[in-house]
């Protein structure tokens, strides 16, 4: 089947992401200036150590959520399926990609029931921009996205700032937290609010729960920029120039976790946006994550297969049960509570 526009910029997106040379460099997370007291006396076992935690109802192995990526149609089916195997074979998350163009255009990327037979037992979010939730048929189409896998969520991705320096981009974002809110009251499964690397503030966070939001996922910077993602495609220089101001735009992972956590202590919030190793994870878990995401950095490994994957995952795994063995934490309620370094002066 041919591409039209909209996978094209999706596949165009993947390319641009795998490519280290091209303008999607990494921006502060925050995670340098949190620093954990080590214990040198844990008095527990290594292996021991309990990472399992509790998510939409279902048992996890490990806090942690593959996060949303998509791409073009032939390679986004071999991707979603070695993370969905992955995924079960680890008791972790997962999210799928925006679905968009899945829905609307046929190209289905492998987002259909069959990827729920390869993970039958995992938290499974379906996506979707919230932007589309004004279409006349929005709330339908979220409805569609979640039937389509039989998901246990939905996430609504918030990517304001990706939009408005994309050529082809919706600007108009009026109404869309009424939309939210129309859809968390009709929806049968929970509902997700994510942003895609520029970070959610308190004020927000707090909308979007009066909304009836029950997870967020903070995607601070940290991760990939896509307004130099999306300055990438562009062939205008002056729209280029637009869109590489806001290479750094944002707010860093970190800060983004800590504030929206001591706001709203009961919200269950995910910490996505460069987290890159098992020790920054341990400390988002510290500052308030109940999961915690990775999407581009495990996207190598999904293009290569299920093992490549679990490879990726293990030694992520293996960094964080060391991090809570280094700060005498026996499990994710322990770590929750383990000693920061305080800066002096």
């Amino acid at each position: 089947m041919k591409k039209n526009s909209l996978s094209q910029r999706k596949d165009d997106h993947l390319d641009i992401v795998l490519d280290s040379a091209r303008a999607t460099a990494r921006t502060d997370g925050g995670w340098t200036s949190v620093r954990f007291e080590h214990c040198a006396l844990p008095e527990l076992a290594l292996d021991d150590i309990d990472l399992g935690t509790q998510f939409l109802g279902k048992s996890l192995q490990a806090p942690l959520l593959i996060s949303s990526m998509t791409g073009g149609a032939a390679r986004a089916e071999a991707i979603n399926a070695h993370l969905a195997e992955a995924a079960q074979q680890l008791g972790i998350a997962m999210g799928v990609g925006s679905q968009r163009v899945s829905l609307r255009e046929g190209f289905d990327q492998g987002l259909t029931r069959a990827l729920r037979k390869r993970a039958p037992d995992v938290a499974l979010l379906a996506n979707l921009g919230a932007v589309q939730l004004r279409e006349a048929d929005g709330l339908e189409l979220a409805r569609r996205a979640v039937d389509s896998l039989q998901a246990d969520a939905l996430i609504l991705h918030l990517n304001p700032l990706q939009e408005a320096v994309q050529p082809e981009g919706d600007r108009d974002w009026g109404g869309v937290l009424q939309s939210i809110e129309r859809l968390c009251r009709t929806l049968e499964v929970p509902v997700i609010a994510k942003e895609v690397g520029a970070g959610i503030n308190v004020a927000t966070a707090m909308a979007l729960g009066n909304a009836g939001v029950q997870v967020i996922d903070v995607a601070g910077t940290g991760g990939t920029s896509w307004a130099a993602v999306e300055a990438e495609r562009i062939e205008n220089a002056s729209d280029r120039a637009v869109a590489m101001a806001f290479a750094d735009w944002g707010m860093p992972t970190a800060t983004c976790l800590h504030s929206v956590h001591r706001a709203l202590p009961r919200m269950a919030l995910i910490a996505s946006g460069g987290i890159a190793d098992g020790v920054e994870a341990a400390k988002a878990i510290r500052l308030g994550a109940q999961l915690v995401g990775q999407a581009a950095r495990v996207l190598p490994a999904a293009m290569q297969s299920t093992e490549a994957v679990l490879a990726h995952f293990d030694i992520l795994l293996r960094q964080l049960r060391i991090a809570c063995f280094c700060t005498g934490s026996r499990n994710l309620d322990a770590l929750r509570s383990a000693r920061l370094q305080v800066p002096h002066g």
